[in-house]
């Protein structure tokens, strides 16, 4: 098979299964032999790092090697050993609660005085873990205090106090990475939460251009003109009356708020762009509303498929950490929120900022495309559908140890879309959600669909955080508006951040270290739903 991906054209995962033996030429002139201190009372020392001869290895650990389905996105490599570890207590699979934290109650049982002027004395990477670690109210609040400066209503803060600087009206912050540490730490009183980075306005004028306010549930949406995002993107935050700080909070309507909004701008813009007559009331546009503006929108789109913004961009960030020494291990804050935008069929291209390059224009960037490009090679070369044998092939699944119990890679499924462990996991706790029918993009999802892909995600992000997961991205991948025949479907790649597995050389090479089966990760995760 010419193309590199465990999806075989009979619709089967296949993989390599490295069983390396080998001898290693001995160069070493020298022994350095010392001793490294008592083995159950008996000196102990390094005479075994130092062999006379050559080595030999007749038998080290298998390692099974599994290109990723989508060749761009490299190949995942499982240690056996540490996979059967795994294998025989799957409820391994999983991180530790974090322990209470207060040094308050710390430094009472040791007879320390404490007060705020005192906190602002410790060195600032202690401070900065203790925003992380406290789970103490009353102490979040003085590292509040201590980041910036409030204004208060007695002991209320009722907002923060700013200034005039260069770059407009700025609040009073006195230390930034104490501020978005302390800000983002759920055990912070919700008042202080509220006036430091929810209120509308605090992060700046950016204008809130929609809303979903429905019973328990309130979401803003943001516009974000000057954006990382070329052509601006929106944000779908949950609003000041309505926090959620974790995903145990967050309700299935909110989820459906957060999507409404993304679904909602979509089939604005493209309307727009179509000419196609949207509401122009200020308010909500509800779904029954958009159905028919969305298949208006398809049926032009097959008329005349020219348009200049037909790829969507959707995303999650979820959690937040910083490391004491500032590294900043998340692009998010905790306050649950979704980025979403438009993007370009092309972009012109220039040698200069003046000088235009003869050829024109240049694709503009999708992460999509990725996977339209590869299915229409592999229908080429195999004359079948990608996404047929990839379900098919989920469907099929086959253990790589031979174990009988536990086959099944998928997590839940309903009529119209399947959340699964992918056999090549990149993050190592990566899953993965798609429709079960051709829908490539959100514009292609009738209401049902879409509910059932709301759901799904919610559902995703629930049994990832009930093993420990707190970092989570989740990215859309999506086919262009108006792709011609294509059988793309939608698909959404949820990838926790592990403490010891942030990423380092092998991960910057799209080798990706895992140490458990896919079908074991999908069993325990199966368990949390059902419990």
């Amino acid at each position: 098979m010419s193309i590199k991906s465990c999806v075989s054209p009979d619709g089967r995962f296949i993989y390599g299964i490295h069983k390396p033996h080998f001898k290693v030429t001995n160069f070493r002139k020298n022994d350095f032999i010392k001793p490294l201190g008592t083995l159950e009372g008996r000196p102990h020392k390094n005479t075994i790092n130092f062999p006379d001869g050559d080595v030999a290895e007749n038998n080290a650990d298998w390692i099974y090697e599994i290109p990723n389905p989508f060749p761009f996105r490299g190949t995942t490599y499982i240690t056996k050993s540490w996979a059967e570890a795994k294998a025989f207590d799957p409820s391994k699979i999983k991180l530790p609660k974090p322990e209470g934290v207060s040094l308050i109650d710390w430094l009472k049982e040791e007879g320390v005085s404490y007060d705020e002027d005192k906190l602002a004395t410790l060195p600032a990477p202690v401070l900065l873990t203790l925003a992380m670690a406290s789970t103490d109210p009353v102490e979040l609040t003085y590292l509040a205090k201590i980041s910036c400066d409030f204004v208060f209503d007695g002991e209320t803060p009722t907002g923060l106090a700013y200034k005039n600087t260069e770059r407009g009206v700025r609040s009073v912050i006195k230390n930034h990475d104490l501020f978005e540490s302390v800000v983002n730490n759920p055990h912070l009183p919700d008042i202080y939460k509220e006036v430091m980075v929810l209120r509308p306005g605090v992060q700046g004028g950016s204008e809130i251009v929609g809303e979903w306010d429905e019973k328990e549930s309130h979401i803003f949406e943001y516009l974000r003109r000057n954006s990382y995002i070329p052509w601006g993107h929106y944000a779908a935050n949950m609003a000041n009356d309505a926090i959620r700080y974790k995903i145990d909070k967050l309700s299935l309507k909110d989820m459906k708020g957060l999507r409404h909004l993304y679904f909602q701008r979509t089939i604005a813009r493209v309307a727009s762009e179509l000419g196609i007559d949207f509401q122009k009331k200020r308010g909500m546009v509800y779904d029954d509303d958009l159905e028919e503006i969305r298949k208006k929108i398809l049926q032009k789109i097959k008329e005349n498929p020219a348009i200049k913004f037909n790829g969507t961009l959707w995303g999650w960030n979820y959690g937040f950490d910083y490391a004491g020494t500032g590294y900043r291990l998340h692009a998010s804050h905790q306050q649950i929120h979704q980025q979403f935008s438009m993007v370009p069929n092309d972009v012109e291209t220039f040698y200069s900022d003046n000088e235009k390059v003869e050829t024109g224009n240049i694709s503009s960037y999708g992460c999509g495309d990725q996977i339209y490009n590869y299915i229409c090679e592999y229908r080429n070369e195999f004359k079948s559908s990608f996404f047929s044998n990839y379900i098919k092939a989920i469907r099929n699944n086959c253990r790589m140890d031979d174990r009988k119990e536990n086959q099944s890679l998928v997590i839940y499924e309903d009529k119209n879309v399947i959340l699964f462990v992918p056999k090549s996991q990149t993050s190592q706790w990566e899953i993965q959600l798609m429709p079960l029918t051709n829908v490539g993009n959100i514009l292609e999802a009738d209401t049902e669909v879409r509910n059932s892909l709301n759901e799904a995600i919610l559902i995703a992000m629930q049994v990832l955080t009930a093993i420990g997961a707190r970092m989570i991205s989740t990215i859309e991948y999506s086919k262009r508006i108006n792709a011609e025949n294509s059988d793309q479907h939608l698909l959404y790649a949820f990838l926790p951040k592990l403490p010891e597995s942030m990423g380092a050389f092998s991960e910057a090479q799209l080798r990706w270290i895992n140490g458990h089966y896919p079908e074991d990760f999908a069993y325990i995760l199966r368990e949390k739903l059902r419990k």
